[in-house]
């Protein structure tokens, strides 16, 4: 058993008005999970991407529309949408107020591609510990 304490992991901006903090991940020790949130700004969300991994996106706090496939929900706190590995997805905040949504990936690593060919896939990877 792991104790995690989640008040000193640090705050990474993975693009403009989105801040995301990794809580659980293979730098803490995790083997087969990732988790994660982000804050978004008005407007702001992850473009359409994919895993190749099952996932997990719950709505902490605000209003989101989450697309995946040809499925499109409105999302508000203590709602949750279960997205099929390889299904291409993303979401935006269409909310009044700053968007807090908890993803969990079934995988120790965050990866994903995406369908816009301007945004870098993007494999996180923990810092080497020295």
């Amino acid at each position: 058993m792991t104790l995690l304490d989640h008040t000193g992991q640090p705050l990474e901006e993975w693009r403009d008005g989105v801040v995301t903090k990794m809580r659980v991940s293979a730098a803490v020790g995790a083997h087969q999970l990732c988790i994660f949130d982000q804050w978004c700004d008005v407007g702001a969300g992850a473009p359409l991407h994919l895993h190749a991994v099952e996932e997990l996106l719950e709505v902490m706090h605000g209003t989101a529309e989450i697309i995946c496939g040809e499925d499109v929900h409105v999302v508000r706190a203590n709602q949750s949408v279960l997205i099929a590995a390889g299904c291409l997805h993303g979401f935006k905040n269409v909310g009044d107020g700053k968007l807090h949504v908890r993803a969990t990936l079934a995988a120790p690593i965050f990866e994903a591609s995406y369908e816009d060919s301007t945004e870098v896939s993007r494999r996180w990877l923990p810092e080497s510990r020295s």
